[in-house]
C-alpha cells in the first residue's frame, strides 16, 4: 500500500487546495502538480541546495526540467484531452526559464507542507489524532547515517520565500513535540521534522483508544436491532427503526474516521521500516546503524495489529446489523480493513541479518529473518518453517510486480531457484523475553549457480541475485504465505572477482530507492552523492574518514577526457569502475580498492594517526615538499598513482631536488612494515604536514610508536648467525635517481647508496629486493695458517657451481694466496661483496 501523497493530503481539504491551486496557477502549473504529484513531491524532497550556492541551485533545475519532459513525454494519456493537455505542459516548460520554473513548485511543496502541519494541529487540537506529516530528505539521512555534517537548508532560505503558515506553538501544537522537532530537524529538510518512534507509538495509541468507545455505541446498537427483531409490532418499531439507522450511520462514519487514521498511521510505520532497510543497505557500505531501533519498530507493529484486529471486529459485528438488504458502504470498508491486515503481517516479514553480499559458492555464511508482529497473532504457538532459494534478478522482479505476497504459492515456487542453497530451511522460534520471532539459518552454504546469458561487456560480477525466503501459515482462518528478498548479492567462484563484485554492491547499497523493481538502480549520480558513498566506505575500512582534500583528489582522478577543465559534477557507472583510468590498465574502483585494502591490512595505524597524506598526486607532492621549510629530509608518503595498492615516499634530497621511491605494496609489508622501512632509511628526517597533523614532526616522533623492537643478533647454539632485514637507497649522488640492483663487479657500494632489500650488518652485504637474506658466518675454533685458508676457499670453489660469474674471481684469489703465503696480500685480495665461510675471528667480505 502507498503512503498518502503530499498532495491527496491538501487536497482533502477544500480551502487548501484552493489556496494552492491559486498560487500553482500564477505560472500555469496547476495541472502539472496535479498530473504528476507523488513524482514532484519525490523529487524536490530528495534534493537538497547548500547556502549561496546559485549556480548549484541553476544546475538542479536545469536537470529537474529535464527529467520533468522525460517523465511527461513517458507518461500515458487515456484520452485525447489529456494527452492535448500534456503537449501544453511540455510547451509552458520550454518557454519558462528552468530556475524560476524550479523555484516555484519547490516553494509551493515548502506551503504545501506548512497547510499539512497546520491542518493536523488543527485537528489534535480538537481532540483527534490526525498523524503529522513523516516526509524526510534521503539523501539528508544517508549524510546522517555517516555522521557528516552537509551544511544543508530549505530552499525558502536560499531564495527568501517567506512562509505562509502560523508558528505550530501558536497554532496549539504541544511545546514538547515542537521542541523535539527542532532538536531532530535534518538540515536541508523541507517542512516539518519527521516524527520520533515514539511519537507515532504514542499517536497509535490515542487512536486506538480514541476506536475503543465506539465499542459501547456499538453495544447499544446491536441491542437496539436484537429487541427490534424480536418485537416488530412494537408501537415504538418505526421510531426505533429510524434510530437504527441513524445510529448506524453514525458509527459507520466513525469506523471510517478510525481506519483513516489507522491507514495514516500504518503508512507512517510501514515507511519507517522501509527508512530502515535502506539504513540497512548503506550499512553495507559501513554506514552507521542502529539494529536496535527495530524493537522499536516492533512495538508499532504489534500495537497497530491489535488496533487493526479490533477495527475488524467492529466491522464485521456492524454488518450484522442488517437495516437494509444492501450495505455496499460497510462492505467495501470491510474489504479495505483486511486488505489493510494484510499488508501489515506481510510487511512485517523482513530480513534482519543479511547475508555476505559478495558471496563465495562452497564457502558457509549465515542469514536471519524476522517477523515483526511477535506473538500478536499466535503464529508461535505453531511456529512455521521457513525456506530460502536463491534468484536471478529477472526471477526477483517477477515476484515484486505481482503485488501481492498471497499470489505466492509453494508450488510455484518449484524449479524457480537459480542455484543450490544446503541447509536453506529453519523453523521459526519466539524469544519470550525480547519478543522476538525469527528464524536463523546459521550454516547456509551455495553449492551451485545458474547464470544468466549476458550482454554487451557484462560480466559475473556485475549480475545480482538475491535470497528469496518464504513462509506459510494461518491468521485468523485465512492461510497467508509471506515471502522478502534479501540485499543483492554479487555470486563469485575465484577471490580476484572480489574488488569488481564490490563495485556492484557499492553502487546498489548507496544509490538504489528505497521502493524500486529489483534491483534497478541509476546509472549515474552526482559527485556529491559519490563522495558520500566513498567516504563511508574507506571510513568504514580504514577508521578514518576522508578529508575535503581526499575527496577532491578523488574527484579529480574520476574526470578524464575534459580537454576544457570545466567540472562534470555528474559521475556514470561507467567511469566508476568500467573505464579504465588515462594512460593505465585499470579502472578508478580497482585503483580505490586496491588502496582500501592496503591500508586496512598494513597500513591502518599509521593512516589513524594521520601520518600517510595518501591521496595526492605526484606534481603537488613535488611542489609541497620543495615550498616545506624544513627543507633537505623532508618526506611525505603518498598512494602510488601507477600501481594498484602502493604507497610511495617523495622526500627532499642532499642536493635540494625531489626523489620519489619505487612504490612499496602488501608483497613487500609482509616481509617489513612500512615504520621500519622509514626508520632504516637515514635521509628521511621529517615528516611533512598532513591533513590531520598541521605540524611538521621528526621522523622518529612521528612513526616511533609503530617501529618493531629488533634484537641484536645472537650467535645461535648450532652455529648460524641470525640475520636481519634492512632497507637502503641506492642513488646515483643523491640527485634524484633510483637505481635498482647492485652491480656484480667486485666494488663495495658507497654508505648510503645500496637498493631496497636484504641488508646483513654483519656481513656486509646488500642486495636487490629479490634476493635471498643475508647469512654471517662464524670462525672455526681451530687455529688455522695460509694453507689452511687456501684449502678452505679451494673446497668452496669445488662447491660452487661450474656457470657462477664469481668462479674465476675466487680461483684466482686462491691461487695468489697459495703462491704468496701473505695473511696480508689474501686480505686485500678479497674485497668483494660476497661472504664465505672465514676460518678467522672475523666476518669476511667477499
Amino acid at each position: 500500500m502507498s503512503s498518502m501523497s503530499l498532495w491527496k493530503r491538501i487536497s482533502s481539504h477544500a480551502d487548501c487546495e484552493q489556496r494552492m491551486a491559486a498560487y500553482y496557477n500564477k505560472k500555469g502549473l496547476y495541472d502539472l502538480r496535479l498530473c504528476l504529484a507523488p513524482w514532484i513531491e519525490d523529487r524536490i524532497m530528495s534534493e537538497q541546495i547548500t547556502p549561496n550556492s546559485t549556480n548549484q541551485l541553476e544546475h538542479v533545475a536545469v536537470k529537474f526540467i529535464e527529467d520533468l519532459q522525460q517523465k511527461l513525454l513517458s507518461t500515458r494519456a487515456s484520452d485525447q484531452v489529456l494527452k492535448y493537455r500534456l503537449v501544453e505542459l511540455c510547451a509552458l516548460i520550454q518557454r519558462t526559464p528552468a530556475l524560476e520554473l524550479y523555484t516555484h513548485l519547490r516553494s509551493g511543496v515548502q506551503k504545501e507542507l506548512q497547510l499539512a502541519a497546520e491542518k493536523s494541529v488543527a485537528v489534535a487540537s480538537a481532540g483527534q489524532s490526525m498523524p503529522l506529516n513523516t516526509y524526510n530528505m534521503n539523501n539528508a539521512a544517508v549524510a546522517a547515517a555517516v555522521g557528516m555534517n552537509t551544511g544543508y537548508v530549505d530552499a525558502s532560505d536560499l531564495l527568501g520565500v517567506a512562509g505562509t503558515g502560523v508558528s505550530p506553538v501558536a497554532g496549539g501544537m504541544p511545546a514538547g513535540i515542537m521542541h523535539n522537532m527542532a532538536e531532530t530537524a535534518a538540515p536541508g529538510r523541507v517542512g516539518p521534522a519527521k516524527m520520533e518512534l515514539y511519537e507515532v507509538h504514542n499517536q497509535i495509541f490515542q487512536s486506538f483508544n480514541e476506536f475503543t468507545t465506539c465499542s459501547e455505541s456499538l453495544k447499544v446498537l446491536v441491542q437496539n436491532y436484537r429487541y427490534m427483531l424480536n418485537a416488530p409490532n412494537s408501537p415504538d418499531a418505526e421510531r426505533l427503526f429510524k434510530s437504527l439507522i441513524e445510529d448506524k450511520a453514525a458509527l459507520v462514519a466513525r469506523l471510517r474516521r478510525s481506519f483513516m487514521f489507522y491507514d495514516q498511521l500504518q503508512d507512517m510505520v510501514i515507511t519507517e521500516l522501509k527508512n530502515w532497510r535502506r539504513q540497512q543497505a548503506l550499512a553495507g557500505n559501513g554506514a552507521q546503524f542502529s539494529e536496535n531501533m527495530l524493537d522499536d519498530i516492533q512495538r508499532c507493529f504489534e500495537l497497530l495489529e491489535s488496533f487493526v484486529t479490533h477495527l475488524l471486529t467492529a466491522v464485521k459485528e456492524t454488518l450484522l446489523v442488517r437495516i437494509v438488504n444492501d450495505d455496499p458502504d460497510l462492505n467495501c470498508l470491510l474489504e479495505q480493513v483486511q486488505v489493510a491486515q494484510k499488508n501489515l503481517v506481510c510487511s512485517a516479514f523482513i530480513v534482519d541479518k543479511q547475508p555476505p553480499q559478495v558471496m563465495k559458492t562452497n564457502t558457509r555464511f549465515a542469514a536471519s529473518v524476522r517477523w515483526l508482529l511477535g506473538s500478536q497473532l499466535g503464529i508461535h504457538m505453531n511456529p512455521p518453517t521457513v525456506e530460502c532459494i536463491i534468484m536471478s534478478e529477472l526471477q526477483a522482479q517477477r515476484f515484486v510486480t505481482r503485488g501481492t505476497h498471497m499470489d505466492v504459492t509453494n508450488g510455484s515456487l518449484a524449479g524457480q531457484s537459480s542455484g543450490e542453497i544446503q541447509n536453506c530451511s529453519s523453523t521459526m522460534e519466539y524469544q519470550q523475553s525480547s519478543h522476538v520471532f525469527s528464524a536463523s539459518f546459521r550454516n547456509m552454504q551455495l553449492k551451485k549457480i545458474k547464470r544468466a546469458e549476458k550482454k554487451g561487456t557484462e560480466s559475473v560480477m556485475d549480475e545480482k541475485f538475491a535470497l528469496f525466503f518464504y513462509a506459510t501459515t494461518t491468521v485468523n482462518d485465512y492461510q497467508i504465505r509471506v515471502w522478502t528478498l534479501s540485499l543483492p548479492v554479487v555470486v563469485i567462484v575465484h577471490g580476484n572477482q572480489e574488488p569488481q563484485s564490490w563495485a556492484t554492491i557499492t553502487w546498489d547499497n548507496a544509490f538504489a530507492d528505497i521502493v524500486r523493481d529489483p534491483f534497478v538502480v541509476t546509472d549515474r549520480v552526482t559527485w556529491r552523492q559519490l563522495s558520500v558513498a566513498l567516504n563511508t566506505k574507506f571510513g568504514s575500512c580504514t577508521q578514518r574518514a576522508l578529508t575535503a582534500e581526499n575527496l577532491e583528489f578523488l574527484f579529480e582522478k574520476l574526470q578524464r577526457d575534459n580537454i576544457a577543465g570545466e567540472r562534470n559534477e555528474y559521475i556514470s557507472w561507467n567511469q566508476f569502475c568500467k573505464e579504465p583510468l588515462p594512460d593505465r590498465t585499470f579502472t578508478f574502483w580497482e585503483w580505490f580498492f586496491a588502496i582500501m585494502k592496503l591500508t586496512k591490512d598494513h597500513l591502518l595505524s599509521m593512516w589513524k594517526a594521520g601520518r600517510i597524506t595518501g591521496f595526492i598526486n605526484k606534481a603537488k607532492a613535488h611542489d609541497d615538499l620543495l615550498r616545506a621549510v624544513t627543507g633537505i629530509g623532508t618526506f611525505l608518503l603518498r598512494f602510488s598513482d601507477s600501481e594498484l595498492g602502493g604507497v610511495t615516499i617523495a622526500y627532499v634530497n642532499a642536493c635540494g631536488s625531489v626523489t620519489m621511491l619505487s612504490p612499496w605494496t602488501a608483497r613487500d609489508f609482509q616481509i617489513l612494515n612500512l615504520a621500519d622501512r622509514i626508520r632504516d632509511l637515514d635521509m628521511l628526517r621529517c615528516l611533512h604536514p598532513t591533513d590531520v597533523n598541521v605540524q611538521p614532526l621528526d621522523r622518529d616522533l612521528a612513526f616511533g610508536d609503530f617501529y618493531t623492537q629488533r634484537a641484536e643478533p645472537t650467535p645461535r647454539v648450532d652455529g648460524y648467525v641470525p640475520s636481519t632485514i634492512r632497507v637502503q637507497v641506492r642513488t646515483s649522488g643523491d640527485t634524484g635517481s633510483i637505481s635498482g640492483t647492485p652491480h656484480h663487479p667486485m666494488q663495495s657500494p658507497p654508505q648510503d647508496s645500496m637498493s631496497m632489500g636484504n641488508y646483513s650488518p654483519r656481513s656486509g652485504m646488500s642486495c636487490n629486493p629479490s634476493s635471498v637474506a643475508t647469512t654471517s658466518y662464524y670462525k672455526d675454533d681451530s687455529d688455522s695458517d695460509d694453507s689452511t685458508v687456501a684449502q678452505a676457499l679451494e673446497n668452496y670453489v669445488n662447491n660452487t657451481a661450474p656457470d657462477d660469474p664469481i668462479l674465476d674471481q675466487i680461483s684466482h684469489t686462491i691461487y695468489n694466496v697459495c703462491a704468496n703465503g701473505q695473511e696480508a696480500q689474501w686480505m686485500m685480495a678479497t674485497k668483494s661483496t660476497y661472504a664465505v665461510p672465514s676460518p678467522y675471528n672475523q666476518t669476511v667480505q667477499y
